[in-house]
């Protein structure tokens, strides 16, 4: 779980990956050890979850995140 606090941006891995710069991002990011790939075994990340130090790859829809996100506060302030 990510604190609600931490979160910077949400975003879909397939279309921000269209871009030579985010990928080049990612790719940096990921050799410095700053991406959590929390897709599983399969590398089927869909989205990712930007925080002030890391990225974390998630199998759930951005869309999906996005809205769980904007619900009304869960216990603990938490994106569950």
């Amino acid at each position: 779980m990510i604190p609600q606090r931490d979160i910077v941006l949400i975003g879909d891995l397939e279309n921000v990956t269209v871009s030579e710069t985010s990928r080049e991002f990612f790719s940096v990011s990921q050799e410095e050890g700053f991406i959590v790939d929390l897709s599983g075994e399969d590398n089927q990340a869909r989205s990712f979850i930007l925080t002030g130090e890391t990225i974390y790859y998630s199998l759930i829809n951005s869309k999906t995140l996005a809205d769980r996100l904007n619900r009304p506060i869960e216990k603990n302030n938490y994106l569950e």
